[in-house]
């Protein structure tokens, strides 16, 4: 709260939309990199992770309160790594573990938005052995700090089975944190991620639906191996077909389905080291940055063609998605 209120403060007059924590439910499932827990031998894993949950989620409806005391005319938003796991098969097993796997990632979001936890999540925890004799200053804090908007990441859709054959046999790691079943309808990236642009209208649906809090779409884009040409263009056609579509689907979801889209930030504008495989060559970025992944290179900045492509858009407000 101290580190809250000298940034609410210093910058009250120029940032009016901030978000709590970067994709929260990644403590769940990397659970270092999402939230610096280093487990000790014998720990009690989910005990300690429902723990720290908790107290980020405490952390984040403080947060909240306070943002809207200092700067009254601000939104505060959650923000979730957010993608539809789809059942397998109609097999009523494949659509209960799609269900329960949806909801790991609904879990913060669920307590930040509507300020309780889910009676879902205390019968989770209840059997799973978890101390949930929450204090009733806590229950309240968590009423009192209620988020205005939901920002979410999505990248792909995910696919999941309820049997462990057909799991063992079609699932791959996907994204690195998602071991997801390969879904036989749709392309993959070269790292293994399944391109949906659909699916990023199927989340926005199922987040609205779920919560009626205006969204915020504030990372999307493709991780890919870029070429430099001998003249130094860097032509990266996929690129843009992928932000292309995943923006037409945006726009249906707004305008065919009337989901209050707040803003829309690809990932990212510049390349850096992929924080999901640790690589350079993996890039998102509308610009290529001279640097490979043993750290040489000049740091040169190049544009890409999606970068032109992308400035266009900006100017035209999507009217070029259409050509």
């Amino acid at each position: 709260l101290k580190y809250c209120r000298v940034i609410f403060t210093r910058f009250k007059d120029l940032v009016k939309y901030w978000i709590t924590f970067n994709e929260i439910n990644m403590l769940l499932h990397m659970s270092f990199m999402g939230a610096g827990i280093a487990f000790t031998e014998n720990e009690n894993k989910e005990q300690v992770k429902y723990t720290a949950a908790h107290h980020e989620l405490i952390a984040s409806a403080k947060a909240v309160k306070l943002a809207h005391e200092i700067i009254p005319d601000s939104k505060v938003g959650c923000m979730l790594a957010a993608g539809q796991f789809y059942p397998y098969s109609c097999n009523p097993a494949d659509i209960w573990d799609g269900l329960e796997k949806d909801r790991d990632n609904y879990f913060f979001i669920d307590v930040q938005a509507r300020g309780e936890y889910p009676v879902w999540s205390i019968k989770r925890m209840e059997k799973a052995g978890i101390n949930t004799n929450f204090s009733n200053e806590d229950l309240e804090t968590l009423k009192n700090g209620k988020v205005d908007f939901v920002a979410f990441s999505y990248y792909s859709s995910r696919c999941t089975t309820a049997d462990p054959e057909i799991f063992a046999k079609h699932a791959k790691p996907g994204n690195a944190v998602f071991r997801s079943v390969v879904n036989p309808y749709l392309k993959s990236s070269e790292w293994g991620w399944q391109i949906d642009p659909l699916g990023l209208r199927v989340t926005a649906n199922t987040l609205y639906d779920r919560y009626q809090k205006p969204l915020f779409v504030v990372e999307n884009g493709l991780g890919a191996n870029d070429k430099v040409e001998s003249d130094g263009s860097i032509h990266d056609p996929y690129r843009i077909e992928y932000l292309k579509a995943h923006l037409l689907a945006l726009r249906d979801a707004i305008t065919e389905d009337g989901i209050p889209i707040m803003g829309f930030t690809a990932w990212g504008c510049i390349d850096l080291v992929s924080a999901s495989s640790g690589e350079m060559k993996k890039r998102y970025g509308f610009i290529y940055v001279d640097k490979d992944d043993n750290g040489k290179g000049t740091l040169k900045r190049s544009r890409k063609d999606s970068f032109y492509w992308y400035k266009k858009v900006i100017e035209t407000r999507g009217g070029n998605l259409d050509e």
